[in-house]
């Protein structure tokens, strides 16, 4: 989680795709008319204070302590755009699509907590679409829109089985079940994330925690399973997980749910983001040691994403297709020596040489799937 912090074929009921891409990259191929941002732990100054419709690039410079992120919202708190893991020093391009005049927020957010540094951003001229003659772009933002809903499905049923357990107090029961629930909220996360505070109440790490806020969610659920034990508040927690899941499926089934084809390339980066930087350190699942559940659960959302796309990744430029493809398989086959039974080994047991190992298949595969935004966006 964060702070507050998928070809033409089918993508309804796939739950682990081939292929295809997404984006934001850390060297970065800068124009003069992108919009600079140089963020700092305390500044984020941004170069333009107005924009035109269509699409918009932004250059995002880390010069602070802190690693960052950069968000583009909509009214309501909407993700248009966000690239996250902007290490010290690093610059790293966001291409987002902003097709209708308004008013927009940038934010950025030093040490990925809170609301972050926010400044109005105008967008004026005429609504725009990206150019479609094809078809291509709109059967990807079909195709995943399909495929974030069937995971959502998923999400409600185990996520339900999961509160059962735990209300039963079958503690084991409900541990078995913890990392199979997260699976289908880890594949489609930066989806959840567009909308407003959802994400951190159902996926708030106790590290992460703010002065006076409330920790609900997931991880607040972990702790009372490996450490603690049920709380007074357990059950009440659990109900909450529930309701909170129930808002996600209404938000991405109503009927004006759209996701911008750039919007995937971003979600197919970003989930490759978190592994980096949650999973690899074996952060996010710190009472259950679950971590390798949550890594194949953002790899595989990551390479639906990019299945979305693969049509025209394959088209624009098919040496990327084709680099995105081996890299997937190499992590895959990376990831598949740590299976046991229908699970993983325990994070714990995964010494700090293999997580190396992994973190290097991770960057050479982002090192692609980067520039899978540019491609879509025509850049």
């Amino acid at each position: 989680m964060k702070t507050m912090r998928r070809s033409t074929f089918a993508l309804a009921s796939v739950a682990v795709l081939p292929l295809a891409l997404a984006g934001c990259t850390e060297k970065s191929t800068a124009s003069t008319d992108d919009i600079t941002v140089t963020a700092s732990d305390e500044t984020c100054d941004v170069s333009a204070e107005s924009g035109a419709t269509g699409t918009s690039t932004f250059q995002v410079t880390n010069n602070g302590s802190k690693v960052t992120e950069f968000y583009v919202y909509a009214e309501g708190d909407r993700a248009m755009g966000e690239v996250e893991n902007i290490g010290p020093g690093l610059t790293r391009q966001l291409i987002v699509s902003l097709p209708d005049a308004g008013t927009y927020q940038l934010a950025c957010k030093p040490g990925m907590v809170g609301n972050g540094i926010r400044q109005e951003f105008t967008v004026t001229g005429d609504s725009t679409s990206a150019s479609d003659e094809s078809g291509q772009l709109a059967e990807a933002a079909d195709g995943y829109r399909r495929y974030i809903r069937s995971q959502v499905v998923a999400l409600q049923d185990t996520t339900q089985q999961f509160v059962d357990a735990v209300k039963a107090g079958n503690i084991d029961q409900a541990k078995a079940l913890f990392p199979v629930a997260r699976t289908y909220y880890e594949r489609i996360e930066p989806e959840a994330e567009s909308f407003g505070e959802l994400d951190p109440k159902l996926d708030l790490r106790e590290a992460d925690l703010e002065p006076g806020q409330e920790w609900t969610g997931f991880h607040r659920l972990e702790k009372d399973l490996w450490v603690t034990g049920p709380q007074p508040d357990t059950n009440a927690i659990a109900d909450q997980l529930v309701v909170d899941v129930q808002y996600l499926a209404d938000q991405v089934n109503a009927e004006d749910y759209t996701i911008d084809p750039t919007k995937i390339a971003g979600d197919a980066q970003g989930l490759l983001d978190e592994i980096s930087t949650s999973k690899i350190t074996g952060e996010e699942d710190i009472f259950s040691h679950t971590d390798l559940w949550d890594f194949q659960a953002n790899v595989d959302g990551s390479q639906a994403a990019v299945a979305a796309l693969q049509p025209i990744i394959e088209e624009r430029n098919p040496e990327l297709a084709a680099n995105i493809t081996q890299r997937f398989a190499d992590l895959d086959a990376e990831l598949a020596q740590y299976r046991q039974g229908d699970g993983f080994v325990f994070y714990d047991t995964v010494n700090e040489q293999q997580r190396q190992e992994l973190s290097r298949k991770i960057d050479a595969l982002s090192a692609e799937v980067s520039q899978v935004q540019g491609v879509v966006a025509g850049a």
